[in-house]
């Protein structure tokens, strides 16, 4: 799978009725996809974009009028007034589908985190694909595979950018999903979230922080992460503890899944102790670029650790 354009060191290669800001509750009714909301789900188009700022309500009213006219949807009829451009359809539609995603400029998520702000280019399709075969062939309902540990051989091969936007995906599909950055050496999730980096996995693990270390990512209700916090000087003594085996203990009644990007595992030995932890991984390498007598270390060092190798993903850079 060509999964997308980042390199690890950050180099960027290639994401009860409720009341609308004076919108009439008549309106309401009257648009096509929504009438009086009971859920999220059920928000008319015209009632997100108006919370938005993306529609005026005297807009609204001219688009409603049309709509009646001419028996339109809404935002066809909105389209012809020339008041929505699709962009705006598209992002009301994933809000009122609990599919949502960024627009550049809103937030703090870096837009190397494709499936953030562009969920409809290829790359990100190819994702999708690759979390059905996760969920197949991994995740499910039984505690104990929850979490995967995403490792490479090397750095610079796309795991913290397949990482980063892996669990995107995951978090649109409605699955509730934390992101672990337990690479404690050159972490990366903090950058790419826009997170500050003072409490995280090293700061929990040695007992100077708790839940408040996770993350929530706004407009991703469904995203968590907790980033790599303060570097140790021992990661691999820190990883080692058992703090960390009952901190996915405590996390797997929380989330649906678990993703946990790793420090090059041909490098250090950390992958390794994260994968006995977490008992499968994927491995991430690039074309022309990995070595295969690195990919085999890798995959030996799964197997010594009596975990799952769930499958391997080649990025083409």
């Amino acid at each position: 799978m060509a999964a997308g354009p980042h390199d690890d060191d950050g180099t960027e290669k290639e994401v009860n009725v409720v009341a609308v800001k004076g919108l009439a509750q008549r309106d309401l009714i009257s648009a096509p996809l929504g009438v009086a909301m009971n859920a999220r789900a059920e928000r008319s188009i015209g009632a997100i974009l108006v919370d938005a700022g993306r529609l005026s309500l005297a807009d609204a009213d001219r688009v409603l009028q049309l709509q009646r006219d001419k028996g339109l949807r809404f935002g066809d009829a909105a389209q012809q007034l020339g008041v929505l451009t699709p962009a705006d359809i598209d992002y009301a539609l994933s809000r009122q589908f609990d599919h949502p995603y960024l627009l550049p400029g809103e937030s703090k998520v870096s837009e190397e985190v494709v499936a953030a702000y562009d969920p409809f280019r290829p790359q990100v399709e190819a994702l999708r694909a690759l979390r059905s075969q996760l969920m197949l062939r991994w995740f499910d309902n039984d505690p104990a595979r929850k979490a995967l540990v995403v490792v490479s051989a090397a750095r610079q091969e796309g795991r913290s950018f397949l990482a980063a936007n892996l669990a995107v995906v995951f978090a649109q599909f409605g699955e509730r999903t934390l992101l672990i950055d337990a690479d404690l050496r050159n972490p990366r999730q903090h950058q790419l979230f826009g997170l500050d980096n003072r409490a995280g996995l090293s700061e929990v693990l040695s007992g100077r922080a708790g839940s408040e270390a996770i993350r929530r990512i706004p407009a991703m209700r469904h995203l968590a992460v907790m980033p790599a916090g303060a570097l140790p000087p021992n990661p691999q003594e820190l990883l080692a503890r058992p703090a960390f085996a009952r901190l996915l203990d405590d996390l797997v009644a929380q989330f649906d899944v678990i993703l946990i990007d790793s420090p090059p595992a041909g490098e250090m030995a950390d992958a390794q102790t994260l994968v006995v932890r977490a008992g499968a991984a994927l491995i991430v390498t690039r074309r022309n670029a990995t070595r295969t007598w690195r990919v085999r270390g890798v995959s030996d060092s799964v197997a010594q650790a009596k975990a799952t190798i769930v499958g391997s993903i080649l990025n083409d850079f």
